[in-house]
């Protein structure tokens, strides 16, 4: 007998993003005394969790300690410095600007910005107004070590701690 069911994995349109649901999600968060790093939600009867496993098993990313960013030490004339003049943080604009422009000095600078770009913009979702931190413009000069990086790890703390203060100065 035939199933009139389709598996989920075969769904014919394209999943999008949808902020309400996640919104919706987030008014359901259940308070508990479990670890920190882990989220829990009532959905219908059940209660269910967003912990490091779901996290590994949704993104397929590596999970560890996040390693000591600290040690990284500023290449001379690495792309901090080429492209950026060494300051700071630096605004999505200023990248944006760099890609655009086209004119590279290196060969695989132009790899190595929009790995940037695609980390912080499109895997972190970040907001534009958000300033790239200088510890991943000094970690992409070395493409085996940000190749080697724990993005999960990174990721999920990101993500946690942006879940568990979405309504920060909504409570007023």
């Amino acid at each position: 007998m035939a199933s009139c069911f389709r598996p989920l994995l075969t769904v014919s349109r394209p999943m999008k993003f949808s902020g309400g649901v996640i919104h919706q999600l987030l008014l359901w968060e259940v308070h508990h005394n479990r670890p920190s790093d882990e989220m829990r939600f009532i959905l219908g009867t059940h209660e269910v969790r967003f912990s490091k496993v779901e996290f590994c098993l949704i993104t397929g990313l590596w999970f560890r300690v996040v390693p000591d960013m600290s040690r990284y030490v500023i290449m001379d004339n690495g792309q901090h410095h080429r492209y950026f003049g060494g300051k700071g943080e630096i605004s999505s604009v200023e990248l944006r600007d760099v890609l655009r422009c086209g004119e590279f000095q290196q060969a695989y600078d132009s790899v190595m910005l929009c790995l940037i770009y695609m980390l912080n913009w499109i895997l972190m979702g970040l907001d534009e107004g958000v300033k790239i931190p200088v510890w991943q413009l000094l970690l992409v000069d070395d493409l085996d070590a940000f190749d080697a990086f724990l993005w999960g790890a990174h990721m999920y703390s990101h993500s946690i701690y942006s879940f568990k203060h979405a309504f920060d100065g909504q409570r007023e």
